[in-house]
């Protein structure tokens, strides 16, 4: 259903935010154009399971993101750069020149994966 994280490109990447506080920026993976089945998907299909995403790329973490030793005694659940599994529509949703991401607090993140290629929304 998702393809790999394309790189951001460069006029993207200049506009990127800091996140604030205890946020994660996230960066869901693509979905693609064809399913596995060869099935084309109209835009508005696309856009719904977008919006439905619960995997991503950690771009950047907030400077009071983990910070808090009583709510994460043993540490981040995740760094800069880890796939992620989040919570469905979860997070502030914006995109930069039609590349969509997200702005999570540290504490929706789920579970972190090797790799992402192969994981669905049930």
């Amino acid at each position: 259903m998702y393809s790999e994280v394309k790189e951001v490109d460069q006029k993207v990447a200049i506009k990127i935010p800091e996140p604030s506080g205890f946020k994660l920026l996230i960066k869901p993976l693509e979905v693609k154009e064809k399913t596995d089945t060869g099935v084309y998907m109209p835009d508005s299909l696309k856009s719904a399971e977008q919006t439905a995403s619960v995997i991503g790329f950690v771009v950047k973490a907030g400077p009071d993101a983990y910070m808090d030793k009583d709510k994460f005694p043993t540490g981040p659940y995740c760094q800069e750069g880890d796939f992620v599994i989040f919570r469905s529509y979860s997070g502030t949703r914006f995109k930069i020149d039609k590349q969509e991401f997200r702005l999570i607090n540290d504490d929706t993140v789920e579970a972190v994966v090797d790799d992402p290629r192969g994981y669905t929304r049930a």
